[in-house]
């Protein structure tokens, strides 16, 4: 079935090439110039029909929902509070990372950094099988086997943490990316990458003189000179990467099956109807619909007929998915999302795609082809490295990162994250003071806390309800912590979307 989408997309962008080079006339509503005209300077609009949907990713329809906490706060963290936002429609994974997925990603980084000796690169990437280690718990079986023998190819990778998922959101991206541009003959297909030459989309971007051979490429109109394409012909898709709190949470209620005419006629406490882990439906009553633990002790039930069918986690796909066609919201394993963890971040963000990072910068090239980042908040400028030295710099994405902006995985925070660490502190001074003074308290939670969301299949029922939030350093990973991937959607909110 995959491949048969990916062909579909494939013709579907084949006749929008065909289309482009018939040049067929069209014209400036403001200007009335013609567009694609040579005579006129050769002003181009490439053909653009919507947004490809990208592999193993869903259509999120956005919306409005309440955001936070909706059920008894027994932990009494008195944080959460519930919220309505609006969402932006955008799309997820339909399945966790699973561990094929993962070594995948393993394989490559191998394939790249070994021969040139740069083991930290994939050293770093590396889940944590340690993890599953318990006091006077026998625990090989997952130690050993879990991520790699292939029985547990489809279940979800865990041991991993918040900057090893956006680093593998960050690779995604590129590997998606180099396939359609050698689908459609615009790059040739490189057998042998290196550091210091792989695909990357951001330099890809950056340089019209990208090295390569074919000459089935794009043409200036006006010039006739070859060009790489650009994010103006609608032919890249946008990043991969973690999806924010406000959007996994509204994925997982998935009220589009409980609305009539803007009406809720549910409300929902989990991503399935009703205040319980069994579905009532006829056919299958009283099975489990999520992968949680039923009780002190039991987490898959008795031998004859299991509860869950699952001593651990599950197979990405199992149980029903939401509404949104979206696999285990609510049960296997709680998910990283991108927020940086505040108690009460509900009380401030935005209403319209909320979200909670550090602070965000903007690139400014300047005329010798070096760059300048402009902090939003302060006057201050960083130098950054010349653009002729942007293709090597980023493959720092695949190092253990240290994220502070907005991006959260983007080469640009790689290259200014020494002179922050320099002036800074690891958590905010103003709001999280670090003294050594014994009689000085202060808040665990700093700059490098993220949450993650959802219920695992150590957890119990309560976790499972999409509203719930928890937290953990970026840089630590759990038994029972994985994590999916999010895409923006640009343009109309919904749409059946051109399958890639």
């Amino acid at each position: 079935m995959k491949k048969m989408t990916r062909i579909s997309g494939l013709m579907l962008i084949a006749a929008v090439a065909v289309l482009f080079s018939a040049c067929k006339k069209e014209y400036s509503h403001t200007t009335g110039w013609e567009y694609n005209n040579a005579e006129n300077g050769g002003f181009e609009v490439y053909p653009f029909v919507e947004q490809p949907t990208g592999p193993g990713l869903v259509l999120i329809e956005g919306g409005t929902f309440t955001f936070g906490r909706v059920e008894e706060d027994v932990m009494y963290e008195w944080g959460n509070n519930a919220r309505r936002v609006t969402v932006s429609s955008f799309y997820m994974d339909e399945c966790e990372i699973s561990n094929l997925d993962y070594r995948e990603y393993l394989y490559w980084l191998e394939r790249v950094f070994l021969p040139a000796d740069l083991n930290t690169i994939v050293d770093e990437a590396r889940p944590d099988e340690n993890v599953w280690r318990e006091k006077l718990a026998y625990a090989e079986k997952e130690v050993e086997y879990y991520f790699r023998y292939p029985a547990y190819d489809h279940y979800p990778v865990v041991g991993v943490n918040w900057l090893q998922a956006t680093n593998y959101a960050a690779w995604r991206t590129d590997r998606v990316n180099e396939q359609i541009l050698v689908d459609m003959g615009f790059i040739d297909w490189n057998p042998d990458p290196s550091p210091e030459l792989y695909f990357s989309t951001d330099a890809y971007l950056v340089y019209d003189s990208y090295e390569m051979e074919t000459d089935n490429r794009l043409q200036n109109i006006s010039t006739g000179d070859y060009r790489n394409v650009k994010m103006e012909d609608g032919i890249l898709l946008p990043r991969y990467r973690l999806p924010t709190e406000a959007e996994w949470e509204y994925a997982a209620y998935a009220l589009i099956g409980n609305t009539l005419n803007e009406r809720v006629l549910e409300r929902k406490l989990y991503p399935w109807n009703g205040h319980y882990t069994r579905t009532d439906d006829k056919h299958y009553y009283g099975d489990f619909v999520a992968n949680t633990r039923r009780g002190r002790g039991d987490l898959m039930g008795v031998a004859g007929y299991l509860n869950d069918a699952s001593d651990g986690p599950a197979p990405v796909n199992s149980y029903w998915p939401n509404d949104f066609g979206i696999y285990n919201m609510g049960g296997n394993v709680a998910e990283w999302v991108m927020d940086v963890y505040r108690q009460t971040s509900h009380d401030d963000v935005y209403e319209y795609n909320p979200f909670r990072g550090n602070y965000y910068q903007t690139m400014k090239l300047l005329e010798d082809g070096s760059g300048m980042v402009e902090d939003r908040d302060s006057v201050g400028k960083i130098p950054m490295v010349p653009v002729s030295d942007f293709k090597n710099d980023r493959r720092r994405n695949y190092r253990a990162a240290d994220n502070i902006n907005y991006l959260d995985g983007d080469w640009a925070s790689q290259l200014e994250s020494d002179v922050w660490k320099a002036n800074s502190s690891d958590a905010t001074a103003t709001m999280y003071p670090k003294v050594n003074e014994t009689s000085f308290e202060y808040s665990m939670v700093g700059d490098h806390s993220r949450v993650y969301k959802g219920g695992s299949w150590i957890d119990p029922q309560y976790y499972a309800a999409p509203g719930q939030r928890r937290y953990l350093e970026e840089d630590e990973s759990t038994k029972y912590i994985g994590f999916r991937c999010a895409m923006a959607r640009l343009g109309t909110p919904s749409g059946g979307g051109v399958t890639r």
